[in-house]
């Protein structure tokens, strides 16, 4: 597992030149990119959002496009459109910002159906139909879509289908105090996250992704954690406080991501850590409580952790 667990350090220090503390949050991003998947980053405003996914772009050689999400965007305005060109009198291609690796997709909540569903295609088969005409999308096209977890006037909430596309659910916090002490620091001494061009972030080598990709699915699973997978997954469906649980998709991405944290931990194999420690990124944003558990004030995470709970551990 050297590829991956190199893959993983060096991400780690290289972002953390620019950014401070949020160890989880750069794992789980890690963790997006060698599964090959798609996340949702939800939080408030002024979290480095966009500054860890371009950074990130940045440390992995890929390409970087930002979009941001309003009421009036529409779903050309993503994957792009035939325009016509008067001096060869003939329509051109004028591709959107979705022909890219890396795509944020900033407040993803505050674009129209419509324009959500013109990234379902991009997003599941990494592609993109314009006139009844198939472009491919790039080998490591990956969707980072943010959201705010307080303001829902003007939105509309991302149904299920869409939601259940996204591998990771990644809540973004506050740091500590200590962190941002050090964010204050740095400030001072003239960090501008405006000329992050001017900070010497060390590139990876350009065949280190694939091949932490080809490790992840290298990674040894017993049939007894498999069937451990599956267990936590249709326990879901079940649950008393949950109406929808987790689907076969999700069971998939938890399969997956739990082999990557294996990798990244530097094992050949699972553990049952590694499954509960996947189960939250990968289910929180798949389950739908009942309303009797909102009122309750219970959460997806609080709801999932019970469920781990109830499920018996292989030995």
């Amino acid at each position: 597992m050297e590829h991956l667990s190199a893959l993983a350090t060096q991400v780690r220090t290289e972002l953390s030149k620019v950014i401070i503390g949020q160890r989880d949050v750069v794992d789980q991003l890690v963790l997006v990119l060698v599964c090959g998947g798609h996340a949702v980053m939800e939080g408030v405003p002024g979290l480095a959002k966009t500054l860890t996914v371009k950074s990130l772009a940045r440390i992995c050689g890929l390409g970087f496009q930002r979009v941001q999400c309003t009421a009036d965007l529409m779903p050309s305005d993503v994957t792009g459109t035939n325009v016509f060109d008067l001096s060869k009198n003939t329509f051109s291609m004028h591709r959107g910002p979705v022909f890219t690796d890396l795509l944020l997709v900033d407040e993803i909540n505050r674009t129209s159906p419509r324009t959500q569903a013109a990234l379902l295609e991009a997003m599941e088969e990494r592609q993109v139909t314009i006139d009844g005409t198939r472009y491919p999308l790039p080998e490591n096209f990956t969707v980072f879509a943010t959201q705010n977890p307080i303001e829902f006037e003007g939105t509309y909430p991302l149904p299920e289908a869409q939601l259940d596309r996204f591998l990771l659910k990644i809540h973004v916090g506050y740091p500590s105090a200590e962190d941002e002490i050090e964010i204050l620091s740095r400030y001072e001494m003239g960090f501008d996250p405006r000329r992050l061009n001017e900070i010497v972030l060390a590139p990876l080598e350009p065949a280190l992704l694939a091949a932490a990709r080809r490790e992840v699915e290298s990674v040894r699973v017993e049939p007894a954690l498999r069937s451990y997978v599956v267990s936590l997954a249709r326990r879901t469906r079940d649950w008393p406080s949950i109406s929808l649980g987790a689907s076969p998709r999700a069971v998939i991405g938890l399969f997956f991501v739990a082999r990557a944290l294996a990798g990244m931990d530097g094992r050949d194999y699972l553990l049952p850590d590694d499954v509960k420690n996947a189960a939250l990124p990968v289910l929180r944003h798949r389950i739908l409580l009942k309303p009797e558990a909102d009122l309750e004030g219970l959460t997806s995470d609080q709801v999932i952790r019970q469920v781990i709970g109830a499920v018996e551990v292989p030995k």
